[in-house]
C-alpha cells in the first residue's frame, strides 16, 4: 500500500483547472482564517503549514506548471494521485430561492443552498472578485445565519 500523495489543490480547496487568481484567492482566504495571529491552536498551525506547502507548489504559473507536469507523469506511470471524491458538489435536488452560481465547483447551486453546505466558501466568495455581483445577497444570507463575513 502506498502512502497518500499530497494534493495542493485539495488543500487549497480548488480544482486543478482553477485560474491562478482563484488559487491565490483561496490561499489568501484560508491563510487569513488559519493564521496563528487569528487562531493560536495547534490545529490551525498544522493547517497553515499544509497551506504554505500547497501554495509553494502552485503559487505562480511556472511552479504550478512544473507540479502539474509531475502530477501527470505520476498518473501516466501508474502511480495514482489521490483526489478526494466530491459527491456533495452536486446541487441539492430541491431548489431554493435566490441567485444560482454559474461557475466553479458549486456551479448550479443557489447561494442559500451553498450557505447551508459550505459557509466558508460563501464567505470567501463574498471577498473574491467573482462574487462581487452576489455580495449584497451573500451578506444578507450570512446575517440571517448569524455569521460575519468580516
Amino acid at each position: 500500500m502506498t502512502a497518500p500523495t499530497f494534493d495542493p489543490y485539495a488543500v487549497l480547496q480548488v480544482v486543478p483547472t482553477a485560474e491562478q487568481e482563484v488559487v491565490n484567492g483561496a490561499f489568501n482566504a484560508l491563510a487569513f482564517k488559519y493564521h496563528p495571529d487569528r487562531d493560536p491552536s495547534r490545529r490551525a498551525a498544522t493547517k497553515m503549514a499544509e497551506l504554505n506547502r500547497a501554495f509553494a507548489l502552485v503559487r505562480d504559473e511556472r511552479s504550478r506548471a512544473a507540479h502539474d507536469t509531475s502530477r501527470r507523469r505520476a498518473i501516466i506511470s501508474g502511480i495514482s494521485v489521490t483526489v478526494p471524491d466530491r459527491p456533495s458538489s452536486q446541487p441539492p435536488s430541491g431548489r431554493s430561492q435566490g441567485s444560482v452560481l454559474g461557475f466553479g465547483r458549486y456551479s448550479g447551486w443557489t447561494l442559500r443552498d451553498l450557505a447551508r453546505h459550505d459557509t466558508d466558501y460563501l464567505i470567501w466568495l463574498s471577498r473574491h472578485s467573482s462574487g462581487i455581483r452576489y455580495r449584497t445577497e451573500i451578506y444578507g444570507i450570512l446575517r440571517t445565519m448569524g455569521v460575519s463575513a468580516a
